[in-house]
């Protein structure tokens, strides 16, 4: 089926003369989860993983995606037409690379401008400078050749309070017209789907697991526009915005709106977050701000309102993975368990949990050397049958109004051998060791990565991927501007900032091991060296001591151990049944 798709769109090339043909994983809004219509490389590859870009010419076609998913595309695109290079691989170009090595001088480089940022464009161009390639990007070829394509959400927006939101989106647009003053611009250009959501304090469903709105936003000193389908705004709504100084337009309105605007006046925006189409929308006269969208580091520090929430959100969660836990404890042998069916009933936990709506991600589930897949999604065709022995990874999260939660665990479901119990201690200890960490005022998730890795690489282990990432507010799983990780990152940890602290071992044919809270940032001890900030925690489900080597934990490792456990008791067993309580009382009793 794939190999005919590879064909129609060689086809619409040849007829409009391209030499080679990008179809990132993209959306109009550059997300990095996007709504089934427009996943148009996974319908072109057959490959489903969130992240990769596909390029095809008359005569190849290459997929690129990260660690994450080598194993998963390099079983999904099997027998497609689609060659899998390796994103960060000694051996490997970059897609452009290799299209500098393919192409001729002045060949004609197809795209949709629509899903592509102006920034990825400009790189595209600026990149394969040598070859002085030609842009065609007026059409959407895969959307062309695209049989049932999907419909686009029509779910209604919801407009979030301000008990949960801690703040107004008025008081948050004068904070933003504030930097736009200090910046000179006139106009403030939004095309990022969570930063609007942040900003209008909307909330919707559009983005399967990502509460937003497909919309734009346009923000001038005395204006602030919604463009949205408006069959999405109920009566009720479009009063709360308008209350908030927020006026709502149809969504391809946009681009009419923007070119009409006096050519005098200056527009700050994110290249990189606003798509080609757009873009070119605005009159070349105007002046271009270009900074990183305005929103995106106030909506990653977050307020007290939201920490609070937050708290309560991880422990519902907790309360949900514990019973699930409990449950998969007392049923393994019993009853046949797969993947899929443990997915299921720790969504049914979930939904009785108050003011849950939704998974934050889809649920990796994966046992024994599936779980080697780091974003492994079980399917009716590879859904494991988990049996009373190795290691089970359970990688969930829930959007509620209380905030968005993020959690892994890895669980003996029997007997281990001793080099899975020797790989899950190792990434017990790099994440104690992180997680424990104080650390000086202005440093990055960059600085701090090694410190989850030590403990790997002294053992001569890694993972490909990296170590945390920031989570939204009842909004996308991953955010930024902050993470943890190996790859340079300037933005340093603020107080307030929410991450993921997570390291692995992946060993593929055998097993996957991920341990994986949240924490927020917060302030600690100031001295005549500066103000120093730790992490706070924020989930609470207990960790399996039976995987644990104790030969390979220190006294210190083994005391947070035992600390954590005996806190999730304390924090979790008001709010479970008898039976399950006195598991858990087991399951988090001191080693």
């Amino acid at each position: 089926m794939t190999i005919n798709r590879l064909e129609a769109l060689r086809n619409l090339m040849k007829e409009r003369g391209l030499d080679a043909y990008i179809e990132p994983t993209s959306d109009p809004h550059q997300s990095e989860y996007v709504a089934d219509h427009y996943k148009g490389r996974a319908y072109l590859t057959g490959f489903t993983g969130s992240a990769g870009i596909a390029v095809v010419t008359m005569d190849e076609a290459i997929l690129w995606t990260d660690g994450r998913y080598f194993i998963q595309a390099e079983n999904q695109i099997r027998d497609t037409g689609f060659v899998l290079y390796k994103m960060n691989t000694p051996g490997y170009p970059t897609y452009k690379q290799w299209l500098l090595e393919k192409l001729n001088k002045g060949a004609t480089i197809g795209l949709n401008g629509k899903i592509v940022s102006q920034g990825f464009v400009e790189s595209v161009l600026d990149d394969l400078d040598k070859i002085e390639p030609m842009i065609y990007d007026g059409e959407d070829l895969v959307g062309i050749i695209w049989e049932n394509r999907p419909e686009l959400s029509k779910n209604k927006l919801m407009c979030l309070d301000v008990k949960y939101a801690g703040e107004s989106a008025s008081d948050k647009l004068t904070q933003i017209r504030e930097e736009m003053k200090d910046l000179g611009a006139d106009y403030f250009l939004l095309g990022s789907l969570d930063d609007i959501a942040w900003l209008y304090n909307i909330r919707g469903g559009d983005v399967k697991c990502n509460p937003v709105v497909m919309s734009y936003a346009l923000i001038s000193h005395d204006t602030a526009i919604l463009y949205l389908d408006m069959d999405k705004l109920s009566d009720e709504a479009a009063v709360l915005l308008g209350e908030q100084g927020i006026k709502c337009r149809q969504y391809d309105l946009v681009a009419e709106d923007l070119s009409s605007i006096n050519k005098d006046r200056s527009i700050v925006l994110d290249k990189e977050r606003i798509n080609r189409w757009l873009f070119s929308s605005i009159p070349e006269d105007c002046t271009i701000i270009e900074k990183p969208n305005l929103t995106t580091l106030p909506k990653g520090v977050k307020n007290k309102t939201e920490i609070e929430n937050q708290r309560l959100a991880y422990i519902k969660d907790g309360v949900a993975l514990t019973e699930f836990f409990h449950w998969l404890h007392d049923n393994l042998g019993k009853i046949e368990i797969t993947e899929m069916y443990a997915s299921n009933q720790l969504l049914q936990f979930r939904e009785g949990m108050e003011d849950f709506i939704e998974p934050s991600f889809e649920t990796i589930a994966a046992y024994g050397p599936n779980a080697a897949m780091m974003h492994y999604s079980a399917t009716e065709d590879n859904n494991a049958v988990l049996g009373k022995s190795g290691l089970f990874l359970l990688d969930s999260g829930g959007q509620y109004l209380n905030g968005t939660t993020d959690i892994t665990r890895t669980i003996a479901l029997g007997d281990l051998t001793p080099e899975e119990k020797r790989d899950f201690t190792l990434v017990l200890k790099g994440h104690i060791n992180l997680i424990s960490a104080r650390f000086l005022q202005g440093s990055s998730g960059h600085a701090l990565d090694v410190l989850a890795r030590h403990p790997l690489w002294m053992e001569g282990e890694d993972y490909k991927s990296g170590t945390g990432h920031g989570v939204g507010y009842l909004l996308n799983v991953h955010e930024g501007p902050h993470r943890i990780a190996s790859m340079p990152n300037s933005v340093a940890l603020e107080p307030g900032m929410v991450v993921t602290i997570e390291p692995g071992i992946y060993k593929e044919g055998k097993h996957g091991i991920r341990t994986e809270n949240v924490v927020v940032v917060k302030e600690d001890i100031k001295t005549d060296s500066g103000q120093f900030y730790s992490f706070d925690m924020l989930s609470w489900c207990y960790i399996d001591t039976s995987c644990v080597d104790k030969e390979l934990l220190t006294p210190n490792e083994m005391e947070w151990l035992n600390n954590y456990n005996n806190n999730v008791y304390e924090k979790l067993s008001p709010h479970l049944d008898e039976d399950v309580k006195a598991w858990l009382r087991v399951k988090t009793r001191e080693i």
